[in-house]
């Protein structure tokens, strides 16, 4: 069971934050990406982050490997959860593997749309217990591609934006409210969160969660940097936290 640490600790937060040095970036050579290698499963939690093989090319690697190292650095002072720290897991859609892993990220879904064999998995994995989040894009275009992706892995699910009495939202922090955020990239338009639940009931379990007009992998990457006002890193941190709480009681 995860216990939530002293008020202390999470009051330091911040200063975490601002002396966290950033785990070295993703680099390419001669065209291909370098990907570590997956760590071993051995029961403890893994950062699993999702590579598709349709649509824009390398988009599922935003911000990786320094957005998950940070998070889990974040994530391991603030709970007792059992984590990878400095390891993560890279896996396609209709990876066998995935099926050991209750959680898993999904990012840049403007450039996204599974091949058939892909949204089978995906969707097996989804009905079985998986939790999927949902990251990085923001405007209408990409929407609609995200959409009909989804649409494609659960056909009868229903997206439905998301209020701040939302367990995901109180599964660990408290978050008061979900204004406030923004892309990176166009501090113009709002976050939006949004969901698929289970049997598309509310009070059932929150299979995907969405968030739209927002990027809290690139928040978390550069949280060390000072890019960003500390605040909105904070927040990224939070939100991320809440979803792997929820993800891994529900």
């Amino acid at each position: 069971m995860i216990m939530r640490r002293s008020l202390k600790r999470r009051a330091a937060l911040v200063s975490v934050l601002l002396a966290l040095v950033a785990a070295p970036i993703a680099w390419s050579q001669r065209g291909r990406m370098f990907i570590e290698p997956n760590v071993p499963y051995d029961g403890r939690f893994t950062f699993v982050r999702l590579r598709y093989t349709q649509g824009y090319r390398m988009a599922w690697s935003a911000d990786y490997p320094a957005m998950e190292r940070n998070f889990m650095a974040i994530l391991g002072d603030l709970s007792t959860l059992k984590l990878h720290r400095k390891g993560s897991n890279v896996h396609t859609l209709d990876d066998p593997e995935l099926a050991r892993y209750p959680v898993a990220y999904l990012t840049e879904p403007g450039y996204w749309y599974p091949t058939d064999e892909e949204a089978a998995a995906l969707r097996q994995w989804i009905l079985k217990g998986g939790f999927l989040i949902v990251d990085d894009f923001y405007f209408d275009r990409q929407w609609e591609v995200f959409e009909a992706g989804m649409k494609k892995v659960l056909p009868e699910g229903r997206i439905e934006q998301l209020d701040v009495s939302h367990p995901v939202f109180n599964s660990f922090f408290q978050i008061k409210t979900l204004d406030g955020m923004t892309h990176p990239a166009t501090r113009s338009a709002k976050a939006v969160y949004l969901g698929i639940h289970e049997n598309n009931d509310p009070r059932q379990r929150l299979q995907v969660v969405i968030n739209f007009n927002n990027d809290i992998g690139d928040y978390m990457e550069w949280s060390g940097e000072g890019w960003y006002p500390v605040n909105l890193s904070n927040d990224a941190y939070k939100f991320a936290t809440n979803y792997v709480v929820y993800g891994l009681t529900h």
